[in-house]
């Protein structure tokens, strides 16, 4: 399957529309199901150097930062939506488009979840480009392109009350994932400098680790 971007419904919708608040209900239930916060959460600790602070990309609602923040990670958020009124006083809020954010350099880690999928090819690299001058860890987890992942959210989706966002959103996002080592490469994350490690997980999940070689 050739990978493709399509506009994601959430995406237009007002933070407070009732269709979104279902929708980030859906996902908050689809990341406990997949375990991808689980996953993050127990990956990222060990990866990071004492006083180094991370950034997670399209923070959203918050739930991932405040589980980092419990596992003793410096996080902090940057998201076009407005603050969550959990996230806490010593986590700094960026409200940001991350192609145009220029305080990356205050970052040692990068952290995505089922973020990067939204952007083109282009813009991945460039993203990429800017990270590779600035970060020494990335760590994130989006959608697989594989029919299998297709095949489970179809089956699971009327499980939960997925709604006609979220259904929708879920499709595209998944023709928008990513195989093997697509996402380190489009971020040009490659050796001699990088040390890289891309999984696809039976779920339906493309995780990817990459640290900056001394």
């Amino acid at each position: 399957m050739r990978r493709t971007i399509q506009p994601e419904i959430l995406d237009g919708l007002a933070p407070d529309h009732p269709d979104a608040r279902h929708s980030r209900r859906d996902l908050r239930l689809t990341n406990a199901l997949a375990g991808s916060h689980r996953w993050i959460a127990r990956t990222l600790p060990s990866l990071l150097r004492p006083g180094e602070r991370a950034l997670e990309l399209g923070a959203g609602t918050g739930e991932l930062g405040a589980r980092l923040a419990a596992a003793g990670v410096a996080i902090d958020g940057l998201d076009t939506w407005p603050r969550p009124a959990g996230w806490l006083a010593a986590q700094t809020w960026h409200r940001a488009d991350l192609r145009t954010f220029t305080g990356y350099d205050a970052y040692a880690a990068i952290v995505g979840n089922l973020i990067f999928h939204h952007f083109t090819a282009d813009e991945l690299a460039a993203l990429g480009a800017t990270l590779r001058r600035q970060a020494r860890v990335v760590v994130a987890c989006e959608p697989a392109r594989v029919r299998r992942a297709h095949t489970l959210f179809r089956l699971l989706a009327p499980l939960f009350g997925a709604n006609h966002v979220t259904r929708h959103d879920a499709r595209v996002s998944i023709a928008a994932g990513f195989r093997d080592d697509e996402l380190a490469r489009a971020l040009g994350l490659a050796a001699p400098d990088w040390e890289v490690r891309s999984t696809t997980t039976l779920l339906g999940l493309h995780r990817l680790v990459a640290i900056r070689r001394a």
